[in-house]
């Protein structure tokens, strides 16, 4: 039997809960052609929401072709813009004939060719006949926009983690052409492709899209409302109740507000205790469980830390007591942080490394990720 605590993979259908609201949001969005982006900590759910709206569509006899492409290892902007046209390629198109008739004919006028020879060794769909220039890249930017017109299907493409293009040295580059081909293209009535962007590192993503408002009024940002606790605490029941087993709701809820509601380690977590117990699932099972999902990642955890000046951890011990305002006079005395302009050089260090961000008009510093929080509390700094 499949297992209802899927960790290794995004959800969909009954492992799917919560974010109603959401789905019918990010279904409307999809379903007028409209660019959506959505950021949240490594985790969250931000591609099970979007397979899962997608799947709800399919299901509902919406037609429409949807592809992922990944951002992960990105370092130029060449190599982004050759990816995305490529994968658009690939989703519209099945064979070589095909893929060389589309260069010729849409790709006519610039640098790129259909190599076969490429094609057979390395599986290149793009080669280059000369260094690629911005209008090469344009072109190619295009070319998604070009496939998917005139098609009786909507065509969506999957950007995984956009924020990477960022780590480039002409990283704006890419966002400077993609928004003039956007303007372009829905100028022409070409809106029957769009893009959905995912991004887990929050604060990279935000710095892109809202604090140097590249895409402005070209996309529209989901914010993944909360998973409510009673969902996930039914949820995590009845995937024992299949196992035959049992376990006590209050230490699910306990676990819930520890792990923050991140789905990923909650069913992480519940995987662990699953695989301990064969009957009532006690105490002393959910902590050994606990225990064996720290020192998974444990590992990972001591690398942050080693990673940070002693200024950056005194910021986070203070940020772990509850402070705010850490430029008082008491706060910047009591944790040896120096100066007010050494604090907000600590805040932006921390908020690049994707450990802090801040949230709402008061700016509350948030730890990101929760359970390096637990970690932190309960092992670096041992705070009982």
């Amino acid at each position: 039997m499949d297992s209802p605590f899927l960790y290794n993979k995004f959800v969909t259908g009954q492992h799917f809960i919560g974010r109603k609201e959401d789905c019918t949001i990010l279904g409307n969005l999809l379903s007028q052609g409209e660019n959506v982006v959505l950021w949240e900590p490594f985790g969250a759910g931000k591609k099970s929401i979007v397979h899962q709206v997608l799947t709800r569509m399919k299901v509902g006899g919406v037609r429409f072709i949807a592809g992922t492409m990944t951002s992960l290892d990105v370092r130029s902007a060449e190599v982004f813009v050759r990816r995305v046209a490529t994968s658009a390629i690939r989703m519209l198109r099945s064979t070589p004939d095909e893929y060389a008739a589309v260069v010729e004919e849409h790709l006519a006028g610039t640098h790129f060719v259909f190599d076969r020879k490429a094609f057979a060794d390395s599986d290149t769909i793009l080669s280059a006949s000369w260094d690629l220039d911005d209008d090469d890249l344009k072109a190619a930017l295009k070319l998604p926009y070009i496939l998917a017109q005139g098609r009786p299907d909507r065509v969506y493409m999957i950007l995984d983690e956009f924020q990477n293009v960022d780590l480039a040295d002409d990283g704006e580059k890419v966002f400077k052409l993609m928004e003039e081909v956007m303007d372009e293209m829905k100028s022409l009535g070409m809106r029957n492709f769009s893009y959905i962007f995912l991004g887990s590192r929050v604060n990279a993503m935000a710095d892109i899209f809202v604090r140097r408002h590249y895409f402005y009024r070209r996309v529209h940002r989901l914010k993944l409302s909360p998973i409510e606790e009673r969902e996930i605490v039914e949820h995590i029941i009845k995937g024992f109740l299949a196992g035959g087993k049992v376990a006590d709701r209050d230490l699910i809820s306990g676990a819930c507000r520890l792990l923050k509601c991140n789905m990923f380690y909650i069913n992480h977590f519940t995987s662990i205790s699953d695989s301990l117990s064969k009957g009532y699932i006690m105490e002393p099972v959910m902590l050994e469980a606990l225990q064996t999902l720290i020192a998974i990642h444990s590992g990972r955890f001591v690398a942050t830390m080693n990673d940070l000046t002693t200024f950056q951890v005194s910021l986070l011990k203070a940020v772990l007591d509850g402070h705010a305002k850490f430029s008082a006079s008491d706060v910047i005395r009591k944790y040896s942080l120096n100066s007010s302009a050494n604090v907000r050089r600590l805040k932006d260090a921390l908020m690049k490394k994707e450990i802090i961000t801040f949230v709402g008009e008061e700016e509350r510093p948030v730890i990101l990720d929760p359970l390096f929080e637990y970690w932190l509390k309960n092992t670096y700094f041992k705070k009982r």
